[in-house]
């Protein structure tokens, strides 16, 4: 995957991610990316612990997968702020 794709991935499941979580208004653009790229890492992980496959290109199963790795991110920050 391109950098292009990376940070298209990224800024769509960081931004799904924190709708989600509820913490869409104290995130920018640049969190949204942050947050689903390295959501894509911990999705991967997870998911090729548990038999799946991880981040696989830009198509809809690795917006899933990055998805659930940044709201798995989003809430364990949110459990280290407070």
């Amino acid at each position: 995957m391109g950098y292009i794709a990376w940070l298209i991935l990224g800024a769509l499941s960081g931004w799904i991610a924190s709708k989600i979580m509820g913490k869409d208004s104290e995130m920018g653009a640049f969190a949204n990316i942050i947050v689903g790229i390295v959501g894509a890492f911990i999705g991967g992980f997870i998911f090729n612990l548990i038999g799946g496959s991880g981040v696989t290109g830009l198509n809809i199963w690795s917006i899933i997968v990055s998805v659930v790795g940044a709201c798995i991110l989003l809430y364990i920050v949110n459990k280290i702020k407070k």
